[in-house]
């Protein structure tokens, strides 16, 4: 048995704590509501985003830091966008040395950074991780069958971490590709914006699965540019993820791109309660980082058009479709 740390009391978050608790750790979740923390530990439940489904009784869920000493290992579930301050209201003091574990799927605004250089730049001591892959929250705290990528910085530390947080319905892969797998998980979101958005402008299938086919192949000039691994693609953190959330109502980011292509504005979209949709937030970042490394990625592009509201649906399919012909690849 390990101590193992959760930070973050959202769905995943919490999803997460309960992966930890089916592999056999004590588990401490730190939320920043504390009627969250009060639910989870009192009645075994997250109610708020979770629904009925019961928590393990041995977890215990915190709305401060003081009881974070002794852990073996720390669970970054915070959104993206949160990832720097967290890490500073924790401390780097008590993150030295010890394996964090990044879970949110995104980039920093403003900085551009992954998740795992916004850790080296807020508390270098630490030993960065990602965890990704085709993974909702509901079916990881249910204890439904999940498979998902860890990456560490080298495989033998990523297989002694997965193996720590692996169950009969948690089933981790370990990668050395920290870089391809965070691309992956923060790209995907974009994606998934742009194929919602086929099916809120009524598009078509055909037209979302040429979407998805094309969004796969940008995704690999983007990761093959900015240093990932090609095997990474093909794997749970890219195809995976990348199928699961550019085709499934679960997913928010497809969920805000159905209602995109439906004619709604961003602003509209966020007042109706969707919840987080970090492409909206990586999308700008996706390219810029595709011009930084001089990548066409023409459907990154489209996405940023969408958000902007800067063309309607009818006029970036009309941009996308009347591109200079190529060979496929």
């Amino acid at each position: 048995m390990s101590r193992v740390h959760v930070v973050g009391a959202g769905a995943w978050g919490t999803a997460l704590a309960q992966a930890a608790a089916f592999a056999g750790h004590e588990v401490r979740l730190f939320a920043r509501d504390r009627d969250s923390a009060r639910d989870v530990t009192l009645n075994h439940r997250l109610t708020r985003y979770l629904g009925d489904i019961d928590l393990a009784p041995s977890l215990v869920a915190y709305s401060d830091y003081s009881a974070f000493e002794g852990a073996d290992l720390i669970l970054m579930v915070v959104p993206a966008q949160a990832t720097r301050a967290t890490l500073e209201a924790i401390g780097p003091e008590r993150l030295a040395g010890l394996p964090v574990v990044l879970c949110a799927k995104g980039f920093e605004a403003g900085t551009n950074r992954r998740q795992s250089q916004v850790l080296s730049e807020a508390a270098p001591g630490a030993e960065p991780f990602v965890l990704s892959g085709p993974s909702f929250a509901h079916d990881v705290a249910s204890g439904r069958p999940t498979a998902v990528t860890l990456a560490g910085p080298d495989i033998g530390r990523a297989e002694a971490v997965a193996s720590l947080l692996a169950s009969r319905s948690f089933r981790p892969y370990a990668s050395d590709d920290l870089v391809g797998v965070e691309l992956c998980g923060g790209l995907k979101n974009v994606y998934a914006l742009g194929s919602g958005a086929i099916e809120g402008a009524g598009l078509g299938l055909s037209a979302r699965s040429a979407f998805l086919a094309r969004a796969f192949a940008e995704l690999g000039r983007l990761i093959g540019a900015m240093g990932g691994q090609e095997a990474t693609l093909g794997g749970l953190a890219g195809i995976g993820d990348l199928a699961l959330s550019c085709t499934s109502d679960a997913s928010r980011n497809y969920r805000f791109g159905v209602a995109l292509g439906e004619g709604a504005s961003v602003a509209e979209i966020r007042a109706r309660g969707i919840g987080l949709a970090e492409g909206v937030y990586t999308a700008p970042v996706a390219q810029a980082l595709a011009e930084a490394f001089g990548i066409d990625a023409p459907l990154v592009h489209a996405v940023n058009l969408a958000l902007s509201g800067a063309e309607d649906i009818s006029a970036i399919v009309h941009m996308l479709m009347t591109r200079p012909l190529k060979r496929e690849g």
